[in-house]
């Protein structure tokens, strides 16, 4: 079986500038990032079908995007994939203080790890917070720190719990459905001049409101829209067999299309 190690060595090896991969040579931190997000998709996708071959072989790409990024840091010599590995470590123990009661991997009852260990590991705690309070921090905006890469849907969840929580939200649902008709009469407004700027604008607007509906329902939308992707998915084989039935899609008609679709939802249901 090849390890950790095994997969950091071929990194390395398609990164060398003398004998590596050209593709990979030529990537950089911004130009792998879409494989990235493709990878987590693929991962959530497989889940998702309970298709455990393929989650296997999907972290599998997935991890490999993190070992992707550990080197090319590596180069830079701003991090690597051990630095990367200590500072999650270090921030799990933080956060399961009832798991880890005194802050450190192994308690001094571990027969591995000496109490001298110990204080080490606590002296180094305290000395990185000291560094911590030197450092100077940039001012941040309440929301700052939701990642801009998320998936659309995802990230208006995630903007409109963070400004909720510090009051700026909806009373009742009522206002949450008045919001949507109000940003439904807007997109409808925009019809006449089909100016694109201003109907990606509205349309925009129009779906962060139904997104704000999904939470306050406590509905991910996420799921819901790729709940009602794949519905349509199974419904429209249905129709392309009907269709196929009646002669092909240039035989078909609105009336016909819309039979069929009909007879796909009460196979659904």
């Amino acid at each position: 079986m090849h390890s950790l190690d095994d997969l950091l060595y071929l990194m390395r090896r398609l990164r060398d500038p003398h004998t590596g991969c050209p593709w990979d040579l030529k990537q950089d931190f911004a130009s792998i990032l879409p494989h990235t997000l493709e990878e987590a998709y693929e991962v959530a996708d497989a889940i998702e079908r309970q298709d455990w071959p393929h989650l296997e072989e999907e972290l599998g790409d997935l991890l490999f995007q993190v070992i992707f990024y550990g080197q090319m840091a590596d180069e830079q010599q701003v991090f690597n994939l051990h630095s990367i590995i200590h500072r999650l470590v270090e921030k799990l123990i933080r956060r399961h203080p009832h798991v880890f009661p005194d802050g450190t991997l192994h308690s001094e009852r571990d027969p591995g790890i000496t109490p001298e260990d110990a204080q080490i590991n606590a002296n180094w705690d305290a000395i990185k917070q000291q560094e911590k309070a030197g450092k100077p921090r940039a001012p941040e905006r309440l929301l700052d720190d939701v990642p801009v890469t998320l998936p659309a849907l995802s990230r208006a969840v995630k903007l409109q719990k963070k400004a909720g929580a510090v009051g700026f939200d909806w009373d009742n649902i009522q206002g949450v459905v008045a919001k949507i008709h109000e940003e439904l009469a807007e997109v409808e407004a925009e019809l006449p001049g089909r100016d694109p700027q201003r109907l990606e604008e509205e349309i925009g607007d129009l779906l962060f409101a139904v997104t704000n509906l999904a939470r306050h329902l406590q509905v991910n939308p996420e799921v819901a829209l790729r709940g009602t992707n794949q519905r349509f998915y199974q419904r429209f084989a249905v129709v392309e067999e009907q269709v196929g039935r009646q002669g092909g899609w240039h035989k078909a008609t609105p009336a016909s299309m819309e039979a069929a679709w009909q007879l796909a939802k009460k196979q659904g249901r």
